[in-house]
């Protein structure tokens, strides 16, 4: 079935990669902060683009909401919510603007995103699907980024029973990604970032958890060598 999908986050890293593995069999509206020129570079040629900078929640709800109506969705099967953002530093000194950013565009966008999106997942029995981080288990030098995922992990809890019925709910965790994030963030993984996984094959992984609708589950490097990139049912 070719379907309808929300993907927040689709100008780089994660996002950008699941937006190019399922655009030639699905209908895909992307969202990002790059200006609309610069993002129809970079996507698949068919996929639709709202540019939506989620460090103001309200505006970005809004404007999520307005994009869907003017492509004329009504309802769609999938809202795929990566869009994240984070800084390296100690916990005591961290910049608040950065801080604030990051808890914004982490955590208060993609709740009240989930918020705008479910009357139109519900008259399909939509999926929500939200990406956390394996970080939400907490990490030193990104305690901010830490809390923001582990809210996540908490928020998803509560819409997967009080939405029961109505919209399925889940909460992917991917391990480390060698995404440009990391970069911006001021994280340098030295030789650990060999075993980083690329953009790609963890786009593979996550299409597959999406499809299977378990919730919570990890998107680790063990899972990986175990052939979850590889082998799964496909959306």
């Amino acid at each position: 079935m070719r379907r309808k999908i929300l993907i927040t986050g689709a100008t780089s890293g994660i996002g950008l990669a699941l937006a190019t593995r399922l655009a030639p069999r699905h209908e895909i509206l992307a969202t990002g902060r790059a200006l609309k020129k610069d993002a129809e570079k970079i996507l698949p040629a068919n996929a639709g683009y709202i540019r939506v900078p989620q460090s103001d929640p309200l505006v970005a709800s809004a404007t999520i909401r307005e994009g869907l109506r003017d492509v004329g969705w009504t309802g769609f099967h999938n809202a795929i919510l990566v869009a994240g953002t984070g800084y390296v530093c100690e916990a005591q000194s961290e910049d608040p603007v950065r801080l604030r950013e990051t808890l914004d565009v982490n955590l208060a966008a993609t709740i009240l995103i989930a918020r705008a999106c479910l009357p139109l997942l519900e008259k399909t029995n939509g999926r929500l699907t939200l990406i956390g981080s394996t970080a939400a288990r907490g990490s030193s030098h990104i305690a901010s980024y830490c809390a923001s995922k582990a809210g996540l992990a908490g928020f998803a809890r509560s819409l997967r029973s009080e939405w029961r019925g109505r919209v399925s709910v889940q909460i992917l965790h991917p391990g480390p990604v060698a995404t440009p994030m990391h970069e911006k963030a001021g994280y340098v993984p030295g030789r650990l970032g060999a075993l980083f996984l690329s953009p790609s094959t963890m786009a593979a992984m996550l299409e597959f958890a999406v499809a299977r609708g378990r919730s919570p589950r990890t998107l680790s490097w063990f899972r990986y060598i175990g052939g979850e990139s590889i082998f799964g049912r496909r959306l």
